[in-house]
C-alpha cells in the first residue's frame, strides 16, 4: 500500500491499495457518481434501503447519493489549509469519548433533508487535524457488522492501522518520516 497526499499541508492522505488504479478517496467519488454502479448497489441492498431509510424508489436513492457525493467532495476537497479536519471527522464508535492511538474515524454529511446521509468516508486519525482515508461505504444498516461491504471497510481500517503501527508511523511526524524513507 502507498499513500497519496490529498491536501498540500500534509493533513489529509488517502491509501492507494496494492493493484488499485487510484487512491481510496478517488475510487469512492467515482463509484458514488456512477449511476450504473449505484443501480447495482441499490438493487442488491433494496431491503436495507427500505427498512432503514424508508426509501423505496431506487432512482431517488441514486439522485440522493450523487447529490450527497458532490456535497461530501466539497466538504473534503475544498478545505483551506487552515480548515479544521476534526470538525469533519468523528470517532467511528459513537460511544467513544477519549482519544486513542490511530483512532478509527468517519466523515458524513450532516443536516440532509428527507433522510440522513448514508455515505461514509473512513479514516485513521494520526493526531488532531491529520487523517489518512482508508475507504468508505454506503451504510444502510445500524452497524457496520451487519453487511459484507461495511465489514470489508472495517477490515481495511484495521489493516492500515496495523501497517502504520508496524512501521512506527503513529503520529504525523512519524508518518512523514516513514514516507520519506520509502522514497
Amino acid at each position: 500500500m502507498t499513500f497519496d497526499k490529498i491536501l498540500d499541508n500534509n493533513t489529509l492522505w488517502a491509501v492507494r491499495y496494492e493493484g488499485a488504479a487510484d487512491n481510496a478517496l478517488q475510487i469512492l467519488f467515482e463509484q458514488w457518481s456512477d449511476p450504473e454502479w449505484l443501480v447495482d448497489f441499490f438493487l442488491s441492498n433494496i431491503a436495507d434501503l427500505k427498512t432503514y431509510f424508508k426509501v423505496t424508489d431506487i432512482n431517488q436513492a441514486i439522485y440522493d447519493t450523487i447529490d450527497d457525493n458532490m456535497r461530501i467532495q466539497c466538504l473534503i476537497l475544498d478545505l483551506s489549509p487552515e480548515a479544521n479536519l476534526d470538525a469533519v471527522f468523528r470517532p467511528l464508535e459513537n460511544s467513544r469519548t477519549s482519544e486513542m492511538l490511530l483512532g478509527k474515524e468517519k466523515a458524513k454529511i450532516k443536516d440532509r433533508p428527507q433522510h440522513a446521509s448514508w455515505l461514509r468516508i473512513y479514516a485513521i486519525k494520526l493526531e488532531p487535524g491529520c487523517y489518512i482515508i482508508t475507504g468508505g461505504a454506503i451504510k444502510l444498516t445500524h452497524t457496520m457488522q451487519e453487511r459484507e461491504h461495511t465489514l470489508k471497510e472495517l477490515s481495511k481500517m484495521e489493516q492500515v492501522r496495523n501497517y502504520l503501527i508496524s512501521n512506527q508511523a503513529i503520529d504525523a511526524d512519524g508518518f512523514v518520516d516513514f514516507l520519506s524513507e520509502l522514497q
